[in-house]
């Protein structure tokens, strides 16, 4: 979570911790991190993955403690799709109507209400490869619109209108998701914009408002006089469209495998796009397809008359090879019409994005801070943890740092005794971590990466409120550069969510130096950048957190900084640049006073070097137990801040001390230790 420079920086708050879980206090795993990763199973794994599911008593609600194993789910297939379609319009008949899939299973206590509403096809399974995940924390509706049905749009429109008034009442509460693929992102379009007071989440997957841009309309007056004949040619042409059999067919050809394999499984894939093709003509008869298409033709234009009455959160993914509708550039049209609209791209995908493998809607829903249980978002009590899958995932993108970094992890015992390991960070929470901010936050990665492995604990974020959203739209990243932290858990930084967090019993991690330290001058390495105030003592001695005051070096052993914010607050070209970029994004800190209150977002610039290693020490833990009424006292607090700073400056100065004795300081001696002992090998470092 380093490469982002200051995207993760946090500000007397910081990426903060999940709550504990059992993996007692364990032996160290002689393993580097990067090969704990990739060996990480559903029956042997560093990460206890049983168990991961607990009540609180207070709210009777359930709460999720541990990463999720998601290695049991049997994500369903284009086959699956298939055969439920042959079984849905064989039996075809009456009207439009509801149904709920059966592979969804139990789910969270108070979740939402997802509607899916269906593509061109009416079939209502395009959400059926991830039924099973949805079905976990949404209760799941899919609206089947028999093959042979002629119901018009604005009849379809009111029946979803009355089933979403219906359940409204019924949980005024809870937000109503109206999940839309292409014609469906047009109903739900229509019904957000004819109930703009009932609380809507719309998540449209390349809908279709751009029918008059697309290559779909042409059909509609050669499918008038097309002879009957040829009825069954129009699905294949259709399904070449989208891209999506052809892409199915050459996924072996992706794979580099050896000519003959790749010739043997392209053909056999081709064979089974076969039923396909015939299960396509049974769906999308002429007469069908022709009373569709003008059915979308008349939502597109319906949805699009009223867009300015849509006040709903809205979610629009788009697909960068779609070939029946220009996605992309209908993507932006619509995030400049909507007023609390995000996108987010699949360059690759073809037209039927939520039918391709490999594509989650979950972590989509999470990464984008999309779901909640109530009408606004608790970013404490709505949270999902990241599955097995989705935590390799998001650490792969850093995993060059940690290979290249090698770092070294310390603990301290309650006895003061220091160990190799995380053995000395206690279980049970709350805890909080403060410690010094590396530059550009280069240390999260592998600090987090640890303890999650190690220990189990879940470390999350109170971050800069930039990952979470933008004042205006210039020069900060996309916020699709953020979804990897928001699913292993930050939050935005307010006393607030710290309070959360606390009593959630919680892990958290401050950086009470925030951007200031993060972003800082040259020859300031391992300099702390605190504010006068004692800002989270007494808050945490409310809940008798543990705060464990830890030290990380090693910055100055990879990089070095020869252009920092001074020098470029001292260039016209620079300055401007910067004070437009701190434009889109929140302030912070603007009520204290020096160096610390600048808190101005920049990108140095710094020289790599040859790589060094990282060094982590975590201190004793010091206890607030019991101390509530003692630290209410500003003097006490501002005592115990001071000695929590002073520890940290130590764990600092001793690292810095006992790395001149590391003979693998340095990669080169590294790589040939590994290259002689195997890669899974852990580096051994300096004595204790």
């Amino acid at each position: 979570m380093a490469a982002t420079g200051a995207t993760l920086v946090t500000v007397g708050l910081p990426p903060v911790s999940r709550r504990e879980i059992s993996s007692a206090a364990g032996k160290f795993k002689a393993t580097p991190i990067s090969a704990q990763l990739s060996s990480i199973s559903t029956e042997q794994s560093p990460l206890n993955l049983a168990e991961n599911v607990k009540f609180g008593k207070k709210s009777g609600t359930k709460t999720i403690s541990k990463v999720l194993d998601d290695s049991e789910i049997e994500r369903l297939s284009i086959k699956d799709f298939l055969e439920r379609s042959k079984d849905m319009i064989r039996s075809d008949g009456g009207p439009p109507r509801w149904f709920s899939p059966l592979e969804c299973g139990s789910r969270l206590k108070d979740s939402p209400l997802l509607l899916s509403l269906p593509g061109i096809d009416g079939v209502g399974l395009g959400l059926l490869l991830h039924h099973q995940r949805l079905g976990k924390i949404f209760d799941i509706w899919c609206l089947h619109i028999p093959v042979m049905d002629q119901t018009p749009f604005r009849d379809l429109v009111r029946l979803v209108e009355r089933t979403v008034k219906s359940e409204s009442s019924r949980s005024p509460n809870r937000p109503i998701y109206l999940v839309g693929e292409s014609f469906g992102g047009c109903l739900a379009l229509a019904v957000a914009a004819l109930n703009p007071d009932i609380d809507f989440v719309l998540i449209l997957s390349n809908p279709a408002t751009s029918f008059r841009k697309s290559q779909l309309q042409p059909l509609i007056p050669l499918l008038e006089v097309l002879p009957e004949q040829l009825q069954y040619n129009l699905p294949y042409i259709l399904s070449l469209l989208t891209g999506d059999p052809l892409r199915m067919a050459a996924a072996s050809v992706q794979k580099g495998l050896p000519l003959q394999q790749t010739v043997g499984e392209l053909s056999q894939n081709l064979v089974a796009l076969l039923p396909f093709l015939f299960v396509l003509a049974d769906i999308l008869p002429r007469e069908s397809l022709l009373w569709k298409l003008k059915m979308l033709r008349s939502a597109s234009s319906f949805a699009n008359s009223r867009l300015h009455a849509i006040k709903a959160q809205t979610l629009i993914l788009a697909s960068g090879r779609d070939q029946l509708l220009p996605s992309e550039e209908e993507a932006e049209r619509l995030f400049l019409a909507l007023p609390k609209c995000q996108i987010r791209k699949f360059k690759d995908s073809g037209h039927t994005l939520l039918m391709e493998d490999g594509l989650d809607l979950v972590t989509i829903i999470k990464g984008t801070s999309f779901y909640r249980r109530a009408k606004y978002l608790d970013y404490v009590s709505d949270y999902l943890p990241p599955t097995v899958s989705e935590f390799k995932e998001a650490y792969e993108s850093y995993r060059w740092l940690d290979i290249a970094a090698s770092p070294v992890t310390l603990s301290t015992l309650e006895n003061g005794k220091i160990v190799r390991g995380l053995a000395g960070i206690p279980c049970e929470g709350p805890v909080v971590f403060v410690g010094y901010h590396m530059l550009l936050g280069w240390e999260l990665a592998p600090m987090l990466a640890r303890i999650l492995v190690e220990r189990n604990i879940l470390v999350r974020g109170i971050a800069h409120p930039l990952m979470f959203g933008k004042l205006s739209e210039g020069m900060l990243p996309d916020l699709s550069t953020y979804d990897a932290f928001r699913i292993m858990g930050a939050v935005p930084v307010s006393a607030t969510n710290f309070y959360k967090l606390l009593s959630s019993r919680s892990h958290i991690l401050l950086y009470p130096g925030g951007v200031r330290e993060a972003l800082h001058r040259k020859g300031e390495e391992y300099k702390l950048f605190w504010p006068e105030q004692s800002e989270f003592v007494r808050m945490a001695a409310r809940f008798g957190a543990k705060i464990i005051p830890f030290g990380v070096v090693g910055e100055d052993d990879i990089s070095e900084v020869f252009l920092d914010y001074d020098d470029l607050m001292k260039m016209p070209y620079f300055k401007g640049q910067i004070e437009e970029l701190n434009k889109e994004a929140a302030r912070l800190r603007t009520d204290v006073d020096g160096e610390v209150a600048n808190q101005d977002l920049h990108l140095p610039g710094i020289l790599p070097k040859f790589p060094g290693r990282f060094y982590f020490m975590f201190g004793k833990p010091i206890e607030t137990e019991g101390k509530k009424l003692e630290l209410r006292e500003k003097q006490k607090a501002h005592e115990l801040y001071l000695h929590v700073k002073s520890e940290v400056e130590k764990n600092i100065a001793y690292l810095k001390e006992k790395r001149e004795n590391d003979p693998y300081r340095n990669l080169l001696p590294r790589l040939v230790y590994q290259a002689t002992e195997g890669f899974t090998s852990e580096v051994p470092t300096f004595e204790l």
